[in-house]
């Protein structure tokens, strides 16, 4: 296997990639995430290569960088991280009692010999969130879980309790599809 290296700081990609048993190095891109995509499948594929070029641009050595994004969306309407608790109060407002989806995309860059092949590919999971009522919402945004995670919720926290169900892969949901990962990875190398 090629060494991997994960162009992202998320604590939960590194959980998800480790007990998935891979082995890789850690090298955050620091580049500017502007794009210019309109679907957020598209968006999450666009952020995801950028960031993995970012970084396959500093390594030296052959190597498959990763880069990924993930995105909430509402009726294709983008939900990133909450500037502030009411912009998250009305983020959950928006998708409680009702399916929003999240997306993933995920970028690998091979370096090999100073020349790169890209490969990128997207996941998305429909989340069905029970019906919340306001008091609920501010209670779960007053424990500040959802002010770093995009959509203003994390599956893995306290919200779990609200998701009445979703259809695709949990992973996903988390920051990372692992399963799709390894099959675009075997299908890479």
């Amino acid at each position: 296997m090629e060494k991997l290296i994960l162009a992202s700081g998320s604590p939960r990609r590194k959980e998800l990639l480790t007990a998935a048993g891979f082995t890789f190095e850690i090298l955050v891109s620091h580049c500017e995430e502007h794009y210019s995509s309109v679907k957020p499948c598209d968006v999450v594929c666009e952020l995801a290569l950028l960031k993995a070029r970012d970084v396959a641009r500093k390594v030296t050595e052959d190597c498959i960088v990763i880069g990924a994004d993930t995105i909430v969306a509402v009726d294709d309407t983008i939900l990133g991280k909450p500037a502030d608790p009411e912009e998250a109060v009305r983020m959950i407002t928006s998708f409680q009692g009702r399916a929003h989806q999240v997306y993933t995309g995920v970028a690998l860059v091979r370096m090999k010999d100073g020349t790169a092949e890209e490969k990128y590919f997207y996941e998305c999971t429909d989340v069905h969130v029970v019906p919340m009522t306001e008091e609920e919402i501010r209670a779960y945004v007053e424990t500040g879980e959802c002010m770093d995670a995009a959509g203003s919720y994390k599956i893995q926290g306290g919200f779990g309790k609200y998701i009445d169900r979703f259809e695709g892969d949990r992973d996903n949901i988390i920051g990372f599809p692992v399963a799709r990962f390894i099959k675009e990875l075997k299908d890479f190398t």
